[in-house]
């Protein structure tokens, strides 16, 4: 039994809290919380960010506004949960024009370096001085992992496959500075690396620099380092229309460390939109640590 499996039985009597942010992320790890866990689901939601339907898959929604960090803890602590798992972004530009409280504004300060990693970590921080636990953002979504292997589509080409191994390499880089998870490549070249905008805008970016021939790879994969609570990289359909609209034809993600939001369907669209989604281990052989 895992750690995380042990979690779960020791928590089978209490209610679980999801944070939720924007996209099918949310919706779909309450559903299958749901049905994994017959005590039920709290949601703590986000006005301008998380979906309605949500409600669908909970007991109850408290929505909160961004930013409003004593009224998050405060609900998540009255709520009744004893663990809760985040799941999906903030809108990037909502974290800057949003009004902190007093609270989120003195965390931000306290942070020397600002990125995602250090945000959600300082916040879950607090969460957990409230005496409840931040389990993985993987929790009840096993089965949406990536694994080894070719996913979706075709075979690469030997191009293609250079240009993953280029790709690895580079963001790799990138995850040991905490800069994003993403890079693009097309052809040998560097097209655009992933920051603080998110993957999906980095590969518009890419796709213009890239023109209208097509082809090209995004790599996305989590620093070695990453905290399993919030920091794990998430692949949906509206990243594969991305990927179409700007000709990509490849995906390659981090094997186990990637979840593919409703796998087996977001599979078979990738084969029916011509795209080919690859699983990479960390240390299989070809890519350099």
């Amino acid at each position: 039994m895992t750690d995380e499996q042990r979690s779960l039985r020791d928590l089978s009597d209490s209610l679980i809290g999801i944070i939720a942010g924007r996209g099918d992320y949310p919706l779909i790890l309450a559903r299958e919380a749901v049905a994994a866990h017959q005590r039920g689901v709290i949601v703590f939601a986000f006005k301008g960010e998380t979906k309605p339907e949500i409600r669908r898959y909970s007991n109850r929604v408290f929505w909160l506004r961004v930013g409003a960090l004593q009224s998050l803890l405060d609900t998540i602590e009255g709520s009744g949960v004893r663990a809760v798992v985040m799941a999906g972004q903030i809108t990037p530009r909502h974290v800057f024009s949003a009004r902190p409280d007093a609270p989120m504004r003195n965390l931000l300060e306290s942070l020397p370096v600002r990125n995602a990693e250090t945000i959600f970590g300082a916040v879950v921080g607090e969460i957990e001085k409230r005496g409840v636990r931040v389990l993985p953002a993987s929790t009840f979504m096993e089965r949406h992992l990536a694994e080894s292997g070719l996913l979706a589509g075709s075979e690469p080409t030997p191009q293609e496959w250079h240009d993953i191994r280029l790709g690895w390499r580079v963001a790799r880089a990138l995850a040991k500075l905490d800069v994003g998870q993403a890079v693009a490549v097309k052809a040998g070249v560097v097209l655009a690396v992933e920051a603080f905008e998110g993957t999906d805008a980095m590969i518009r970016r890419a796709g213009r620099l890239a023109g209208r021939r097509g082809g090209g790879v995004v790599v996305k994969m989590a620093k070695q380092t990453h905290d399993i609570r919030f920091d794990i990289p998430v692949v949906g359909r509206r990243t594969l229309e991305i990927l179409r609209k700007f000709r990509f034809s490849v995906l390659a993600v981090d094997a186990g460390r990637t979840i593919l939001l409703d796998k087996g369907r977001l599979t078979r669209e990738a084969a029916d939109m011509g795209l080919k989604i690859v699983g990479l281990e960390t240390d299989s052989a070809g890519y350099e640590q």
